[in-house]
């Protein structure tokens, strides 16, 4: 059963309802459910299907696809050296096929482009020259590289430029997706214990699998990483090392950005990683922001020379928190219930949560239909100007001439607004008036986990978003 993905089951259905070639390419991180939704809608039935090893070089790669050309009933006469010879075989494949759209699904395609191969040339040639000229080919390439896939598929430079006829770029699931997943599983979880593993794992289909019935989300977070063979014990390990060759200099730009909540610039992360100032930095920035890992934001009325960087994938935060140093208690999780930890752990969580269903809370706020940009802001202490120095997560820019400023606060009951939670707020409406000099109006905006007490403070709060609302 597939939950949610109604917008690309159809975009997969359609390119079998017509009489012309189809050219595919469907991205997104590890663990995303890639290979299970074209499984699942084509029925799991291929004219040929072939997933790229990830080790090994041309010559094991090649051995592995003309394999795969046996299994779909092609008889390969000789051993091939490259991938244009390869493809010739897949093409007997095709010519010998009886079936109507002749679907062919090639998983992780970047582990097959190994160095010094002609993989990308055969490909090209392979849809150029032949499959495009056809009317009843579908082809569906897919890896787990997101950078990979953007620099040579997505947005090749060469002969395959524009040649793609549909993209998908697979994301993770919202809450309430997730909360579909659960029920489909017989499992009965309220909002708040889904929040909590969505806290821990975010929207990743494969991490929900391993929920097991009967038993707490304490239990099983415990399960799943701190138990005694663990089955996700080493995934941190083998995250990053699936998505990226030589993935040492990648996890050292995300063990620095794991340090600071808010992010940092280019230069703060070089001073603190010991990362040179090169093209090669700029890469790895871009392809782990197109992996979903970190994000990029330019401050409310900020250069983009200033531009931040932040660490929002949430197994990655939560393993630099609590597994980087391996505990050796099998119930942590279960023992940190009410600790000071974990209090401050899930409110600076459910801020993450937030900032991932910024659409959901557009939609309870009424401004689906208005333009709007997604910023988060700073400044630095200015006694000059009055400023006291300010951060804000979370802005939701209106072309109405409105700005709702949010406040994201995780709260196990109905949220009290203190005297120092107003004066906080208001700090912060003077600082950014004072800095941006905004003629904007700005609505505080509370986005917590129940509501909020009405009390001296409340009436200042403009507009309340809860949980509820994120499940939308």
């Amino acid at each position: 059963m597939i939950i949610g993905r109604k917008q690309e089951i159809d975009i997969l259905n359609s390119t079998i309802q017509d009489d012309y070639s189809h050219f595919v390419a469907i991205y997104g991180r590890r663990r995303i459910g890639k290979t299970f939704l074209i499984r699942e809608v084509f029925n799991y039935r291929f004219t040929f299907q072939h997933s790229g090893l990830s080790e090994g070089g041309l010559k094991e790669q090649l051995f592995a696809f003309e394999a795969s050309i046996r299994d779909a009933g092609g008889n390969p006469t000789k051993k091939r050296k490259n991938w244009l010879e390869a493809f010739e075989d897949l093409k007997d494949v095709i010519r010998s096929s009886s079936e109507k759209k002749k679907i062919i699904f090639i998983d992780e395609l970047s582990w097959m482009d190994t160095q010094n191969s002609d993989l990308m040339v055969a490909l090209e040639n392979f849809w150029n020259g032949w499959a495009s000229a056809r009317r009843d080919v579908v082809l569906i390439v897919c890896a787990s590289a997101t950078s990979w896939m953007l620099s040579k598929v997505v947005h090749n430079k060469g002969g395959l430029y524009n040649r793609l006829t549909e993209q998908i770029h697979l994301e993770s699931f919202s809450l309430a997706e997730c909360e579909e997943y659960v029920k489909s599983k017989g499992m009965a979880f309220t909002r708040n214990q889904i929040l909590h593993y969505y806290m821990v794992f975010g929207g990743i289909p494969f991490y929900w699998g391993f929920l097991e019935k009967g038993l707490s989300i304490q239990q099983n977070i415990d399960k799943i990483l701190f138990a005694k063979n663990a089955p996700l014990a080493d995934e941190f390990k083998y995250l990053y090392a699936s998505i990226f060759k030589n993935p040492e200099n990648y996890i050292k730009i995300i063990s620095t950005l794991a340090t600071k909540k808010v992010g940092m610039t280019r230069e703060e992360i070089i001073g603190n990683s010991g990362l040179a100032n090169s093209g090669e930095l700029t890469t790895r920035l871009e392809e782990l922001e197109s992996c979903g890992f970190i994000r990029k934001y330019d401050a409310y009325g900020m250069k983009k020379k200033n531009a931040v960087y932040q660490l929002i994938d949430n197994y990655t935060l939560f393993y630099y928190q609590f597994l980087f140093d391996k505990p050796t208690d099998e119930h942590f999780w279960t023992n940190l219930i009410n600790t000071p930890l974990i209090n401050t752990w899930q409110g600076l969580a459910f801020e993450r949560v937030c900032l991932e269903h910024v659409n959901q809370m557009k939609q309870k706020l009424g401004i689906s239909g208005v333009q709007t940009e997604v910023n988060s802001w700073y400044c630095k202490a200015d006694e000059a100007k009055g400023i006291k120095g300010s951060q804000i997560d979370l802005l939701i820019v209106r072309k109405d001439q409105v700005i709702n400023l949010c406040e994201m606060k995780y709260s196990n009951s109905d949220y009290t607004v203190s005297a120092d939670v107003d004066s906080d707020i208001r700090g912060k409406i003077q600082d950014f008036q004072k800095a941006t000099k905004t003629k904007y109006a700005i609505y505080p905006t509370l986005v917590t986990t129940y509501g909020m007490v009405n009390n001296s403070y409340s009436g200042n709060i403009q507009a309340v978003i809860t949980l509820d609302d994120l499940f939308i």
